[in-house]
């Protein structure tokens, strides 16, 4: 798919009502889908978090999305792909602002050069306790990403064509901090293995760009 032929979509796009939790379903871990009662969670007080899908040209003008590696810490969320974007601060006007602003300091695009398009699903990470909102935005030049060292490990940067064909959907058999030796539903994107919240959010968008 190229960028142009992305951006002849996007007023589908922002038209189009959200796929849903059921599109997420497609992704989740079947422990995942048992925790998703919003009246217990909201019960935990949750933390609130964005995070933004960005769409840009790549050198070739191929439609591409960027993901990130984080880094490995002492988290739940350590060497694992994910999108930019983190937690809420006091200063954020507003949950697209948190994503707007996460994005450039993690792999530096500006924030006045990303047009958001639509909010998607947001979602909930059991082991953090937070809400996450995730953002559909793009960028109509090539960016010169500047990598936050002490935050980001790599950039991933996927075609949407190779993201949308299915046969990047594999099974996977993982263990984390609330499972052991689990079958997991997950995308393999060059070269990386996505599970969890961030395949889950990738399953509703990815309905949502095959709808239109």
């Amino acid at each position: 798919m190229t960028f142009k032929q992305f951006l002849e979509l996007v007023p589908k796009i922002s038209n189009l009502p959200l796929p849903g939790r059921n599109a997420q379903f497609l992704m989740a871990p079947i422990e995942r889908v048992k925790n998703l009662d919003e009246a217990e969670i909201n019960a935990k007080n949750p933390k609130q978090a964005a995070v933004m899908a960005l769409i840009y040209p790549n050198a070739d003008q191929v439609a591409t999305m960027a993901l990130i590696l984080r880094k490995t810490y002492k988290g739940v969320h350590s060497n694992q792909v994910g999108f930019a974007g983190g937690k809420v601060e006091p200063e954020d006007r507003d949950l697209a602002h948190t994503a707007l602003r996460e994005t450039e300091e993690e792999i530096g695009v500006a924030q006045d050069v990303i047009t958001v398009t639509k909010a998607l699903t947001n979602i909930y990470i059991p082991p953090s306790n937070f809400w996450v909102q995730c953002y559909l935005g793009y960028t109509p030049e090539t960016p010169t990403f500047i990598l936050e060292p002490s935050e980001v490990e790599a950039l991933i940067e996927v075609p949407l064509a190779d993201f949308l064909d299915d046969t990047a959907v594999i099974k996977k058999v993982l263990s984390t901090s609330y499972m052991e030796n689990v079958e997991v539903p997950a995308f393999f994107l060059e070269g990386h293995v996505v599970w969890g919240a961030t395949a889950m959010i990738l399953s509703e968008l990815k309905v949502l760009l095959q709808q239109a």
